[in-house]
């Protein structure tokens, strides 16, 4: 039985409040994407922004207050961003335009940032024999609020408006504000560290020209001087940002921590991982709620609840991929979330001509994720010496915020680009109103992209060094071929 302090156990209770309030306001709004779609009167490629802002911010939040917290203290910038988190959320249910909401959602991101936060007060609070189960608790909770969100936010969307899913979130959300207040401690030494500007500038740019030449590549001309700028752009800024990263003292993100061949390995598969789930919720509800003969013409509850089995199974098999890892190590058990994410692509390809086949697409998506997020965390601790363990920890939330801000972005441009015309309702007079919506070949390229990027994510974890969970008294890693130092590649 893990031996937790009446404190420790506080801390992580609110770490996996936080966890599941951040997902469950995360995941409420897909299955209103159609929704959104006609009230601001958009299309599915700039919608993708309504993801995409969030997920940018959140990746450059991680970066700053991770550094910030080490400055002045992990619960004063903890509650700081639980509070503009709490802000942005009471704002959310209002906005009257995209443009609004997009940057409601920008600052709401900003609350991202609370994820290094908490699990830097974990690594603070909790013994570290018990450290990996703690921070395996708090990961399995982002699957406990994405299923709040899917059902909940659909029954309140449906019958209350998309705006009430925020509205019910406020009350929530100053919870865990009062509750860190009285609850969480700082015992951690407080050390200057300097944040690397230049690093973050340059990453936030090479993302967001990066994002935004995919999604106008389709109405600015994919040959365009303006969108091959900007992917010129887009790969000028990332590569400053690995130039400003080798010759910082105190870097965004470590470069010699991504020399570890299992660290850098690792991140990408994450990577995927993300970009795979988030192709899950960006598509599905669109394919669910779409109209007859694009969609199956769901309502947001009956498409909520077909999403739902996805992130219970994730729960259900978070103990047996926690148990694999213990025993075989975590590459086995990023290897077996690869593959069965694949297959599930492969279900989606071959096999969604009816919801009950999306459910269970989506269900063997869901096992495979949680064998995925549990193997990548351990195999970051095992292969990080303990005191980057937080950076590592920053590195894989960068990562995993950029698979998800591609999927939309990605998401989106096919979902524009290769739709069909459906009847969608009648004039007071009996003239027909149609609507371009994405057709079966834009979800179909978008599942083949899908399995693309999980083939190299299979070939990625084969390459990873095999290690078992036996960390040495001496700092020493117990491996598969003998004991390697620590932090080794």
């Amino acid at each position: 039985m893990p031996n937790f302090s009446r404190h420790a156990g506080l801390t992580i209770a609110i770490m996996a409040f936080m966890g599941i309030l951040i997902t469950y306001v995360e995941t409420m709004i897909t299955p209103a994407i159609p929704i959104l779609r006609g009230f601001f009167n958009t299309n599915y490629d700039s919608l993708s922004w309504i993801i995409t802002a969030y997920i940018i911010s959140g990746t450059v939040s991680a970066a700053i207050f991770g550094r910030l917290a080490d400055i002045y203290g992990k619960k004063r910038i903890f509650l700081i961003l639980a509070t503009v988190y709490a802000i942005a959320v009471s704002f959310g249910g209002f906005a009257t335009s995209l443009d609004e909401f997009i940057f409601i959602r920008a600052v709401q991101g900003l609350g991202m940032g609370m994820f290094p936060v908490a699990f830097a007060l974990l690594n603070d609070q909790v013994p570290k024999e018990e450290l990996a189960l703690a921070q395996g608790i708090v990961s399995s909770t982002f699957t406990a609020g994405a299923a709040v969100g899917l059902v909940l936010g659909a029954y309140i969307t449906q019958y209350y408006g998309w705006q009430y899913s925020y509205h019910t979130a406020i009350p929530v959300a100053f919870s865990l504000l009062i509750l860190s207040a009285i609850f969480l401690r700082d015992t951690s030494e407080r050390h200057y560290a300097s944040i690397d500007f230049p690093g973050v500038f340059a990453l936030a740019v090479g993302v967001v020209t990066l994002i935004l030449g995919l999604s106008e590549g389709e109405y600015w001309g994919w040959t365009s001087f303006t969108i091959i700028g900007l992917f010129v752009f887009s790969i000028a800024s990332l590569l400053l940002f690995v130039i400003v990263e080798r010759r910082s003292k105190s870097p965004f993100i470590s470069m010699k921590l991504l020399r570890i061949r299992n660290v850098f390995l690792s991140n990408f598969t994450g990577l995927f991982a993300m970009t795979g789930m988030f192709f899950l919720f960006y598509t599905v509800p669109t394919l669910l709620e779409d109209p007859k003969p694009a969609g199956f013409a769901l309502s947001i509850v009956n498409a909520g609840l077909v999403m739902l089995p996805a992130a219970a199974v994730s729960m259900i098999f978070a103990p047996l991929s926690a148990i694999v890892t213990k025993r075989r190590g975590p590459k086995l058990t990023i290897l077996i979330g690869t593959v069965v994410l694949f297959l599930s692509y492969i279900g989606l390809y071959f096999n969604r001509a009816s919801p009950g086949a999306v459910t269970e697409d989506a269900a063997l998506m869901g096992a495979g994720l949680s064998f995925i997020f549990v193997g990548v965390i351990n195999i970051l601790l095992i292969s990080t010496p303990r005191n980057e363990a937080g950076a590592s920890t920053g590195i894989n939330v960068v990562f995993r915020n950029i698979g998800s801000a591609l999927a939309p972005a990605i998401g989106g441009v096919i979902e524009t680009t290769y739709v069909a015309t459906v009847v969608v309702g009648k004039t007071p007079t009996g003239t027909l109103i149609y609507a371009s919506l994405p057709s079966s070949t834009a979800f179909s390229y978008i599942y083949i992209i899908g399995m693309v990027f999980l083939a190299i994510s299979v070939v990625f974890t084969l390459m990873m060094k095999k290690i078992v969970m036996d960390r040495q008294p001496s700092g020493e890693i117990k491996g598969g071929e003998g004991i390697v130092p620590e932090g080794s590649a």
